[in-house]
């Protein structure tokens, strides 16, 4: 083996680590148990593969060889359940990971089983279906008791980062402030992951697992390091790849790359406007690839069996939640097989838009479904340590959160 290359195990597929194991004149088998060590049992050192002799070890040590495990830096846990993970890297930079303990109600409607299990959590009765923060309930007050059992215990979701900040400048988006440095390795990816999985003590399969790549970044920015990390989380983590989604803010040569890929989650596009105007000042993106671009991509884009397209639109107060705004939205996705997931603006310090009512929000998501388009309401997760959709800014002190009224509504439950 080579003197002094550093190389991480952790982001090395199967091929690389049987290259790995050849190169070090052992058998073959030695790259499975590599594998289910670093993949499977979450190991953070060489030291901890037992099942490899001493002396492999010491040799692969010495020649660079790490796992490359990701290092919790911080902790902050919300009183709904949601954790926040500060993930620090070796060049002092840092990303943030969600941990949701009962999901976020995001895959509802997608076709896939995590979705029919997240619409069976959410077909509750009204009185578990609904929850009120009133505006009268000074700071977190009202978030100390949040309802129970609101979706079957066991179905968590992991939301994951794809880059060191963001490049794509939405507007409404506290990632976007901090602008991007870099993108991130598969392993990093893979190691943000198997972190969580081992800090909340829970291993896929046997535990049901949902991945959102929906954290700080662009994952189609960061098209390769995203698919193998990707192909690692199914093939290595045991993670299934329908129970895995990734956000794209449009990013349209990679959508039809990414409809070609043989293992794939499944496709979310953050849509957040109907019309060019309102979405260029809302996603500056929309400047290089316009919505008659995005929607001629999203409708070749090859679906599988069972499968739904995900548009996402951050509702925002007054500016693109009116209801001339939700019929040009059902009009621009007629005759698509896909799904809205709404979600009311998650506030925080730099960003001048304002969070919706909950009655505008049940407005809009009337007209969508009154047209035949299935809408969903995304229940807020971890606001008060500002891990919500859009939240993500490594924030380290966490301010109390200020007073605001919000109604999450079971897109199933009946309303009024």
């Amino acid at each position: 083996m080579g003197e002094g290359l550093a190389r991480s195990v952790l982001g090395m597929d199967r091929g690389e680590i049987t290259a790995l194991v050849s190169e070090a004149g052992e058998p073959a088998y030695r790259a499975k148990q590599i594998m289910d060590a670093v993949y499977r049992q979450r190991v953070e050192s060489l030291a901890e593969i037992s099942t490899l002799p001493q002396e492999f070890r010491e040799r692969l040590a010495a020649s660079g060889v790490s796992v490359g495990a990701a290092r919790i830096e911080k902790k902050f846990s919300s009183v709904d359940g949601t954790v926040r993970y500060l993930i620090g890297f070796g060049d002092g930079q840092s990303v943030e990971t969600v941990w949701m303990p009962e999901g976020d109600g995001g895959e509802a409607g997608d076709g896939s089983d995590a979705g029919v299990e997240a619409e069976s959590g959410l077909s509750t009765s009204g009185a578990e279906a609904r929850f009120q923060i009133p505006a009268s309930d000074a700071g977190m007050e009202g978030l100390l008791h949040p309802p129970q059992n609101r979706v079957r215990p066991g179905r968590s979701t992991i939301c994951i980062s794809s880059q060191v900040g963001c490049a794509v400048d939405c507007q409404f988006c506290l990632t976007a402030l901090l602008g991007v440095k870099r993108n991130l390795t598969a392993g990093e990816i893979v190691g943000q992951v198997c972190a969580v999985l081992k800090d909340q003590q829970v291993s896929p399969p046997e535990d049901r697992i949902n991945l959102v790549f929906m954290g700080m970044g662009e994952p189609f920015l960061n098209y390769e390091n995203f698919i193998k990390a990707s192909r690692l989380l199914v093939g290595g983590v045991g993670i299934a790849e329908r129970r895995m989604t990734v956000s794209t803010a449009g990013i349209v040569p990679r959508i039809h790359d990414f409809g070609e890929e043989k293992i794939r989650p499944k496709l979310a596009i953050s849509l957040n406007a109907p019309n060019d105007e309102l979405r260029m000042r809302l996603m500056p993106l929309n400047k290089k690839w316009n919505l008659e671009m995005l929607m001629a991509a999203a409708r070749d884009f090859p679906l599988r069996t069972r499968e739904w397209i995900t548009f996402e639109y951050v509702l925002l107060g007054g500016e693109n939640d009116l209801p001339e705004n939700a019929r040009e939205v059902a009009e621009l996705l007629r005759g698509l097989r896909c799904k809205v997931n709404l979600i009311a603006l998650n506030p925080g310090p730099g960003i001048e838009f304002t969070t919706p009512s909950a009655d505008r929000v049940t407005e809009f998501q009337n007209i969508l479904r009154g047209a035949g388009i299935p809408a969903f309401v995304r229940r807020p997760r971890g606001r008060d340590i500002y891990a919500a959709c859009g939240q993500l800014k490594r924030t380290v002190e966490v301010a109390t959160l200020p007073e605001l009224q919000f109604q999450a509504i079971s897109p199933l439950a009946p309303e009024g």
